[in-house]
This record gives C-alpha cells, sequence and structure tokens, in this order.
C-alpha cells in the first residue's frame, strides 16, 4: 500500500469514529442513561436528606436536562447562523 493510500484509510476510519463520536451525542440512547441515572442519583440524595417525595422530586431535574436537550439544538442552530453572518462581514 502506498502512501498516499495509507494517510487515506487513516482519514477515513478518522471520520467514522467522528461520526460515531457525533452519533452517540446527539442520540437518544445516551439521553435516556443520563435521565436515568440523573433520576437514580437525584432519588438517592433527596431519600438520604429525607424528603418524603424523593421519587416524584427525582424529576424536576431529569425534566430539566430533557427540556435543555431538546431547547439545545435549536438555540445552536440561531447561533452558529449568527457567527457565520458575523464572520462575513
Amino acid at each position: 500500500m502506498s502512501g498516499v493510500e495509507e494517510r487515506l484509510q487513516v482519514i477515513e476510519e478518522r471520520n467514522m469514529r467522528v461520526g460515531a463520536d457525533k452519533a452517540w451525542e446527539t442520540s437518544w440512547t445516551r439521553r435516556g442513561l443520563i435521565a436515568g441515572v440523573t433520576y437514580i442519583c437525584a432519588v438517592m440524595i433527596l431519600n438520604v436528606l429525607g424528603n418524603d417525595s424523593a421519587w416524584e422530586n427525582a424529576l424536576i431535574p431529569v425534566m430539566g436536562y430533557v427540556v435543555s436537550t431538546l431547547s439545545l439544538p435549536p438555540l445552536k442552530e440561531v447561533w452558529i447562523k449568527h457567527r457565520i453572518k458575523k464572520e462575513r462581514q
């Protein structure tokens, strides 16, 4: 294999890893896992603190996380468009 072919293969493998990382970062699986871990941790902490409604109150941080993951992508698009427009000036 020539040097150019090897470099091309390395670049293609890197692009596949970057694509997989991007897919993971935006996946519902990742969001669900983070929400689940957050809920479990919040329930445990609230129980230790003596909260009588720990199971219900633990939903508050989880819902905050879920809402933020739903609202940030549109805000990111607006920010990127503004930034590109600013750089072109």
